[in-house]
């Protein structure tokens, strides 16, 4: 038997300088350990299924059509994630890829949740994509995978920096944000589906490490490459305009916004939600990468994604 010898490890982390556990990564790898361990079988859906007979057409679509957005959402990025973990692997970023694990855990976990919410609540809806319109194609249809494929092939700090402003800043930092702000604006301000309003707090959890690893990933890159801020701005504010786009024709669809839902609150929060991170990484520009540690450390903290 002759064996494939095109790749050879010449030492390994652990058996030599060890594991960097004040890292940001293994930080966050502690909180995954922790709190992540979560199971979407274990929700008792019977109060959910109850509330759910209790809303008119348009409660009932707006829910199904956030839910539409979720689910697909969860699916693209369980699928497209993994060459952003091979590309952090081949740099030899072992803290970096032990958190990286727990991204794709998560994913499919939060693909199994929706999943059970829309058979076991709803009730099999079918093919609900006909909710997924144009803004909402141009990221979870285009961009987003473009942008982690491409990593498969090109694994520059350019292309890294891409990949994680499409996935962890616009995706989770400001669609998954104001997607989860939307579940609680509707559901648990009225009482509604508390074993859904429960799950949304684990996901919002999980979501946040990963935004905080995703930020922490794009400053370093910066701070090490700071020619890559202009492609970092660049990057966020093409995303942002399709980004609020999902926002704007997903309310544009009633001519009165169920729950009493104002759209310019959503708006409203989802550009908070990307001026804050963008506010952190043009930091990086001007700090050394001991100081973007520190700066995460303090995100980390102060559970601040």
């Amino acid at each position: 038997m002759t064996l494939n010898t095109s790749k050879n490890h010449t030492g390994f982390a652990t058996t030599t300088r060890g594991l960097d556990r004040d890292s940001p990564p293994m930080k966050l790898f502690e909180k995954a350990k922790k709190y992540g361990i979560w199971n979407p079988s274990d929700l008792d859906f019977t109060q959910d299924q109850a509330d759910w007979q209790t809303l008119n057409a348009d409660e009932k679509d707006i829910i199904l059509r956030l839910t539409s957005q979720f689910q697909a959402g969860e699916e693209a990025v369980t699928l497209d994630l993994l060459p952003l973990m091979m590309t952090v692997a081949k740099e030899g970023r072992i803290e970096e890829e032990m958190f990286l694990t727990t991204f794709l855990w998560e994913e499919a976990k939060h693909t199994d949740f929706f999943s059970r919410f829309l058979t076991e609540v709803i009730g099999d809806p079918g093919d609900i994509s006909y909710y997924h319109l144009p803004s909402y194609k141009m990221i979870f249809y285009e961009a987003l995978p473009q942008a982690l494929d491409r990593l498969a092939t090109d694994s520059s700090p350019e292309a890294q920096v891409i990949a994680s402003v499409t996935y962890n800043m616009i995706v989770e930092g400001v669609l998954a944000e104001t997607g989860y702000y939307s579940y609680y604006s509707a559901l648990r301000n009225n009482d509604l589906m508390p074993a859904t309003c429960e799950a949304i707090d684990k996901l919002k959890q999980d979501e946040s490490r990963h935004i905080a690893y995703g930020i922490y990933l794009i400053s370093r890159l910066v701070s090490e490459n700071p020619h890559l801020w202009e492609v970092a701005e660049n990057t966020m504010n093409t995303l942002l305009v399709p980004a609020l786009g999902v926002v704007s024709e997903s309310f544009d669809q009633y001519e009165v916004v169920p729950f009493g839902l104002k759209p310019e609150d959503f708006t409203e929060f989802a550009t908070m939600q990307f001026q804050k991170r963008y506010q952190r990484i043009a930091r990086s520009r001007d700090l050394s990468l001991d100081a973007v540690q520190a700066m995460t450390h303090d995100a980390i903290d102060q559970d601040d994604a």
